[in-house]
């Protein structure tokens, strides 16, 4: 029986820190890597490369000031940070995360995580985030012990380029904090006239608190119905939720219409994003010496070239 504390069973049992956004492990340490050795000189010549354009739509390293920090359950805060031109958008493409830099406690180490803006792109003046705070977790323990007037360095980074109607479906499919860039995309996605992709989300989660950006998603399904639905997979559900009891399994992924084999999934993308235990149960394992073991998604129907992990 998994333990009743992973949205994914003995499969997941928690998000490692490095993994506390939208970027994959191996994506953040070299972009870290690369990054940190031009810290200095982007430092000196960031002011005047994006003068009059959107801070982010270039790379560089910029110091923003937080403006507030708003606890939204009993372990994520929503911190937002004004841009330097309030007039300005953050510049970011769909999908981009930031690195945050800093140096906790006043320590000489960096301490450097990536996390996905979860305001709209379009927004003047602020960038957004949503912030679990992790046991032992270094920055999301710097980050929530901020407090209005300190700053924090940030630099952006590309992930997936979307392509408007390049896929008729996309399925994301995400664990705990791995929401943000699944709703950085999917509230991209609709909010652009001209790409009638249809969205389906399914969120495991530990219970109905975990939910922090419900209200959001329950927005658009009720603007765009038939083109979004999300789907809440709840380890402890409270007394009376609405949402399925359980982890997210072939079963969940059937029932919420993402089946391979269906007609209408011809040409689906799958994004992943959460847990390294998560991505493996869902997209299997690859070996050196043996044959590949396939995974939930597989056994769908997916092919490899449809699946992509944030």
């Amino acid at each position: 029986m998994p333990p009743p504390t992973s949205p994914f069973g003995s499969l997941l049992l928690r998000r490692p820190p490095l993994r506390a956004s939208a970027m994959s492990t191996q994506v953040a340490v070299a972009a870290a890597v690369a990054g940190i050795g031009a810290y200095a000189f982007y430092r000196r010549s960031a002011s005047t490369e994006t003068a009059g354009k959107p801070i982010f739509s270039t790379f560089g390293f910029h110091s923003l000031k937080l403006h507030s920090s708003e606890l939204i359950n009993h372990n994520t805060k929503k911190l937002r940070f004004e841009l330097p031109d309030p007039s300005q958008p953050s510049g970011l493409s769909l999908t981009s995360a930031l690195l945050t830099i800093s140096f906790p406690n006043g320590g000489w180490k960096p301490c450097i995580r990536p996390y996905t803006p979860t305001n709209s792109r379009d927004e003047p003046g602020f960038i957004e985030l949503m912030v679990k705070l992790y046991p032992n977790g270094r920055q999301s323990t710097h980050l929530h012990s901020l407090k209005p007037g300190d700053k924090v360095t940030f630099a952006p980074i590309k992930e997936l380029a979307w392509t408007p109607n390049k896929h008729p479906h996309v399925a994301l499919i995400a664990g705990g904090a791995g929401i943000t860039p699944m709703y950085q995309l999917a509230s991209g996605i609709l909010s652009n006239p001209d790409d009638q992709t249809r969205v389906t989300l399914v969120w495991g989660v530990n219970t109905d608190e975990d939910i922090f950006l419900g209200e959001q998603f329950s927005a658009l399904e009720k603007k765009f119905p038939g083109r979004f639905k999300a789907v809440y997979v709840v380890a402890t559900p409270d007394a009376g939720s609405p949402h399925q009891k359980g982890f997210v399994t072939k079963k969940v992924l059937e029932g919420a219409g993402l089946s391979a084999t269906d007609e209408k999934n011809s040409g689906a993308q799958v994004l992943v994003c959460g847990p390294p235990p998560m991505e493996k149960a869902l997209k299997g394992t690859k070996s050196l010496f043996g044959a590949a073991k396939g995974g939930v998604l597989a056994e769908l129907g997916y092919r490899s070239d449809q699946i992509y992990s944030f």
